[in-house]
This record gives structure tokens, sequence and C-alpha cells, in this order.
């Protein structure tokens, strides 16, 4: 789930210790066994990897975890599975768990580590599963918890982890602890959400009767009346999900113990959807209006008052002291660099990592709908900040995509004559960058934007919201918001998955819930598996890289060129333990360190770029690591490099 306008602002390896699962037949890179090129597309050779001791600890310069190993997720890539959109398997056009098994295979021969279930819980789906009805049980259109059982046996027998979609900031309206709490005044459930009477001296459900003036993430006021007793209840996303109250220990306590019930039934961890929105400030007082009759709330509710004391309770709770090695990622729209280390840090126990938003609104003006070119100097100062902000305590995540962000090839990229080169060259981009990756499906297949062309296209509650509110209010024309759909609105990122080129892309034998896009002919799985220059495959290259070489997961990072507004560089730099080999074989420390060097260079436009020579100054000689175009070796960082359209590539020297 991602804010509108309102909030902008287990078991070990045994051969090693990066505490992934064991792949069938032994060893974590290549669960197929085959070896992974990484220099080109059409280029193979071996991954280089620079050999660690293995009695000396993995190299991390920062980080602040006080063992001294950096976690296994440091080196790992999560991949987002939105299930509605992956796979049927029974032909009813809606994605399921069985469908989700028969495409593992998919993402083991990507390579990635983790795959993160978006919601699969009971819901009556007014926010696509982000309204959750029973938090231990499985919805049926998804399947059965049988199904989700054998799901992730089968993951784990591939040596994936799985980690469940946490929605506790609200619940559906019509999970029964809800239909308790609306059902009295009196009723023991009542403060387990957020009830108030209507504003004083107002009639109870009249206009500007509402507890506040707060603005709802999907259009409209954050409140609704319920005329049984009298009261609002606040409900910062749909009226059907209001928010829970974790002022309630008893609210807590209730999610401390479904999230253990599921660890014990063998998931990998949590991504926690907008988890630092669950504490507000008390009072709920106004919020600032910036346009019609409602309020910016976010203020009073953005990493409120408790939410830190709220997130080590939860890691007491139900983390401290259990086996497994697990992974929590908090989404925490307009969180701050500063609250972004508070989150992290390992010494205060709250989560490993966090989604921030700044990026992804870069190319907002006065809100999402009010779409504007992406300057690549802020991407620079934002990915920069936040590189520099969690250097030495906390762990940063690595984005572009996900189901509420539309697809970053037609975002910031070129979806037209240079789709191929672009998706690639975005992809260099944020993987070598310090952090955990996060793929979402499709984006390995360089899918696009949705294209729809008429407001009956759409299915997205959060679209279709603001399309009406914004027209009806005289904001935009019904035409201006067709454009703004189209370039951001969910659905573009929930299209079914394209498997191949087949009616309805191998998606489905029925009629899919949201169209496929036209694209899927060319565009496609099987495709790209069988083209030795996909966007796929150098998808692979790229998770092999940060598994294998330490300096992509780990290094240092420096900003290049900070004011050019369109060559992307960066350096990543890693001081490794000196390792030598002894005369029996075995490892022993040599008199000198060494030092693994990076120089990533992209270019992010559609025309050619001159590096400057300063940049390439000392890296004469440099080996290509991985690179969009083929013959990028043979146009080494020398005394001059000219960067093609698109074109990105890692230098490495040591």
């Amino acid at each position: 789930m991602v804010p509108g306008p309102a909030a902008r602002t287990l078991l070990e390896c045994r051969a090693c210790t990066c505490g992934r699962r064991p792949r069938p037949g032994g060893g974590h890179r290549s669960r197929t066994g085959e070896r992974l090129d990484v220099v080109s597309d059409e280029t193979a050779r071996d991954v280089p990897s620079t050999p660690v001791p293995a009695t000396a600890s993995a190299p991390h310069p920062a980080g602040g975890w006080s063992s001294g190993e950096p976690p296994w997720w440091t080196s790992a890539v999560v991949y987002q599975v939105y299930p509605r959109s992956f796979q049927d398997s029974d032909g009813d056009g809606i994605g399921d768990l069985p469908g989700i098994e028969q495409r593992l295979d998919h993402l083991v021969a990507l390579g990635v580590d983790v795959v993160w279930l978006s919601p699969v819980y009971r819901s009556p789906q007014d926010d696509n599963g982000y309204d959750i009805s029973d938090y231990q049980d499985i919805d049926p259109m998804f399947g059965t918890l049988e199904d989700f059982d054998r799901l992730l046996a089968a993951a784990h027998d591939r040596g994936l982890r799985v980690v469940m979609d946490l929605v506790v900031n609200h619940s559906s309206d019509e999970h029964a602890w809800f239909r308790e709490s609306r059902s009295s005044r009196t009723d023991a459930r009542r403060d387990w959400y957020w009830w108030r009477p209507a504003r004083e001296g107002m009639e109870p459900g009249t206009p500007g009767a509402e507890p506040n003036n707060w603005r709802s993430f999907f259009g409209g006021s954050a409140w609704e009346y319920d005329e049984a007793t009298g009261e609002y209840y606040l409900h910062l996303f749909s009226r059907k999900q209001p928010d829970l109250n974790w002022e309630n220990p008893d609210v807590r306590r209730a999610v401390h113990d479904m999230m253990t019930w599921w660890l014990d039934r063998g998931v990998d961890g949590f991504r926690m959807d907008v988890i630092n929105l669950i504490s507000k400030v008390p009072g709920l007082p106004d919020g600032e209006v910036h346009y019609g009759v409602y309020g910016d709330g976010s203020p009073f509710y953005t990493s409120g008052p408790r939410v830190h004391e709220f997130l080590q309770e939860m890691h007491r709770e139900v983390f401290a002291g259990r086996p497994e090695q697990l992974l929590t990622v908090g989404e925490t729209p307009g969180v701050t660099i500063e609250d972004g280390v508070l989150f992290t840090d390992p010494d205060r126990h709250e989560v490993d990592m966090v989604f921030q938003f700044e990026h992804v609104g870069l190319d907002h003006g006065s809100s999402k709908w009010d779409v504007k070119p992406l300057r690549l100097t802020d991407l620079k100062a934002t990915f920069g900040r936040w590189q520099a902000g969690l250097a030495e305590r906390g762990w940063n995540s690595l984005y572009w995509n996900n189901h509420d962000q539309p697809r970053i090839v037609s975002r910031f990229g070129d979806d037209g004559e240079h789709r191929v080169a672009s998706a690639k060259a975005l992809a260099l981009l944020l993987h070598l960058h310090r952090g955990t990756p996060y793929v979402y499906q499709g984006e390995e297949l360089g899918m696009t934007n949705a294209g729809f062309t008429s407001i009956d296209q759409y299915q997205d509650i959060e679209s279709l919201g603001h399309f009406h509110e914004l027209v009806d209010a005289g904001v935009a024309t019904e035409e201006q918001m067709l454009v703004a759909l189209r370039a951001m609105s969910r659905d573009n990122a929930r299209t079914p998955v394209q498997w191949d080129a087949s009616e309805h892309a191998g998606f489905t034998t029925g009629t899919p819930w949201l169209a496929v896009n036209p694209n899927h002919v060319e565009i496609n799985a099987e495709a790209e598996r069988a083209d030795a220059g996909s966007v796929f495959h150098f998808y692979r290259r790229l998770v092999a890289l940060r598994h294998d070489v330490p300096v992509v997961a780990l290094g240092d990072f420096r900003m290049l060129l900070p004011d050019h507004e369109a060559v992307y560089a960066f350096t990543r730099t890693l001081d490794l333990p000196p390792v030598v080999e002894g005369p029996d074989g075995a490892a022993s420390a040599a008199s000198t360190a060494s030092r693994d060097d990076l120089l990533v260079l992209v270019n992010v436009s559609g025309s050619e770029q001159e590096v400057p020579a300063d940049v390439l100054a000392g890296w004469e000689g440099a080996e290509v690591l991985i690179a969009t175009h083929d013959d990028a070796a043979r146009q080494g960082p020398g005394e001059a490099r000219v960067l093609r359209p698109w074109e990105a590539a890692v230098h490495r020297r040591g």
C-alpha cells in the first residue's frame, strides 16, 4: 500500500555463514549449477569473486552489527509477488497460491533469495487484500492454508525464503474485531479502533461534523459515521479499512500472537505495511488544508510519538530468541533519514530495513497526480542522502517498483526505442547501491505501464477515488486525470505477469481480472529466457554479483558528478582482509591489505554522453564487471569514454 497526496513529504548453509537456506545439492550461488555470465549480455565469463578466508569474518566497514558479521540479507535479493496477477491455476482469471508454486522455478532461474507475498489472507478485497478480515486464514480466492503450506515447503525446498505482508495499521471492517467494536459503545473491543464523537457543536453525520479534518489517502474524509452508535471511526485508507488503536495493549498482544502463529508455521519474516503510521498524536489535531475541504493529517500520524516503542515491543515479544534467520522490513511513507536510522539501527531492535518514498515522489508536483519530469540531480541527491545517512548504522532497501508504483521503464526510462537498454541501465544503477534490492514481478522482464485509455479499464480504488474527487471538485478535467492515471495509477503495476505470447500471456485460461498488456506478444518470460541479451538475463547477472562480489553488497558508496543531468556515476569501495595461500593450501594473513573498487557509470538519457576525464583518471585498464552493451569491454574507462544512449557499465580495479 502506498500513500496518495496526503502523505507526500531456519537454516544456515552448511558450507558458509551467509544465513541462506541450503540449496538442493549444496552451495548458495547457482541453484541449477550453471555458470553465470556477468560481463555483458552477449559475452559470457565467470563471475569474478574475491576470496574471503573461511576463518575470517565477512568484511564490512559499517552497519552497526554487534557481531561484526553482516546479516544474510545484506547479500540477498527479494522478489515481490502480487498474487492475484502472478499466475492463475484454475481458470478463474485471478492468480492464486498453486499458480505461484507452478512458477517458482522462474524465481530459481532468476537467482533471488526471498519471495515476498502481498496479502493472501481472507479479505473482502476492497483494497485487493490490504483489508484483512481474518489474519489466520487464506482467502478462498487464493486457495487454502494447505495450499499455502505446500507453497511454503516447495519454496524452502528450492532454497527460497517466504516473507508475508503484514497489514496491521488497519483491518477490514468485516474483521470480527471490528464487528464487535462497532456493536456497542460499551463493547470490550470498542477501544480496539479509533472511535470519536462528532465535532463539538455539530450535528453527527452532517458535513464538517467529523472529529477532525483529515483527508483519507484514497480521497474524502478519513472518518466514517456509524449511525448505530452515533460515533465516527478513523480510516486513513478506505472506509472499509478502520485503523487499529495501537495505544490499546490488547491490540498489540493480538497482533503479536498472530505474527508468532505465522512464524511457527514456517514463514521467514514480514514486510510491514505502512508500519510507521501505527502511532497517532494524542488529540488527533486538525491538519493543514492544501486543497478542497480536507486537511493533511500526516504530521500527526507519520512516525508518531510511540512508534519506536511499539516496534521494539514487537521485536521482544515476537522475534527475540527465535533460532530462524528472519527478515523484517517496514514500509514507512514520509520517513526521514534520521527516523530511518532509528528504525534500522540493529542495537534498537526494530526492523532490519525500511522502504522510504523520497525517490518515488520526485516526479510529483503538488500531488501524485501532478506528474513532472524527473531531474536526475534530484535522484542523486535523494539516493546520496540515504546512502550516507545509513552508512554507519542501519540498512537501506533498494527498489524501483512494487504493487503501488508504475513500471520503472515507463516512468524513468524509455519504454519505446530504448526499452531493453533503459530497463538494464536502471536496474544496474539501483542494484549497485548499498542495500537490499527488491525486484517486483515483471520488472525482470522489462514490463511496461498498462496504457489504459478509459476510466472503465481501471480497478484500483485509489485511482478511481481520486479521479472522481478531483474531477468533481473541478481541480482537473477527465482527460487530465486520464493522462495522470496512465502515468501513475497503481494498476500499471498490477496487470498480469506476461509469461508467453498466448492470448492471456500464459497467466490464465479464463478472463483475467485486469486486462493483460497487449505488448505481451513481444515482452514475455518465455521469449526473454530464450534470449541471452534479454532484460531477464541481465537481472540474473546483477543478482549473481550481489551474491558473489562482496564490494557490491558491502562496499562504501561515493557519489560522483552530483550536478550532471544525464550521467549517474559513483564508486563502491571495500577494504578486504589480507589473504595468502600457505604452502599447505591453507589461508593465512598477509602483510598488506587489499581493496576492491568499482566505478559505476550510467547514461540516464537517450543521447550520447561524454564522461569527464577526471572521473576516469586512475581507472585505465580496469576490467568491465558487467555492462548493458556487448562491446563495453572494448571501450574501457581510459582517457575518454562516451556512453551511448542508456549505456551502463561497472568497472573494477583491485
